[in-house]
């Protein structure tokens, strides 16, 4: 499984930006899906999560309510959706999957990861 996340760049406060990953390989209709990011000096946290067929979703309680996490199954794409940005959601987006189709913000649940996409925001 290889994940290909794009989309980052830089945003001005209040803006919205709309992350895309590629998964490449088996079985992505069958696979979670996530992201999370990493922002500057800091660890890793969790942004959103999605179940195989997009009925479940799973939000931080920093995305929930501006962030929304969607896929297209046809596309093996997961996309995140990012609307009033802040500057503290500057940070490095990684995208993931689970061989498991449930939804989870668990970062310890997911088996395959993407190299990142960076997202600025200026204020």
């Amino acid at each position: 499984v290889q994940l290909q996340a794009s989309g980052g760049g830089l945003v001005q406060a209040g803006g919205s930006l709309k992350l895309s990953c590629v998964y490449s390989g088996r079985s992505f209709s069958r696979s979670g899906m996530g992201w999370f990011r990493q922002p500057p000096g800091k660890e890793r946290e969790s942004v959103a999560g999605i179940n195989w067929d997009g009925s479940r979703t799973r939000y931080s309680g920093t995305a929930q309510g501006r962030f929304t996490i969607s896929r297209d199954n046809a596309k093996n794409t997961v996309y995140l959706q990012m609307n009033s940005l802040k500057p503290e959601d500057a940070a490095v987006y990684y995208c993931a999957a689970r061989i498991y189709s449930t939804a989870t913000i668990d970062n310890t649940a997911y088996d395959y990861w993407g190299q990142g996409t960076l997202v600025t925001v200026s204020s």
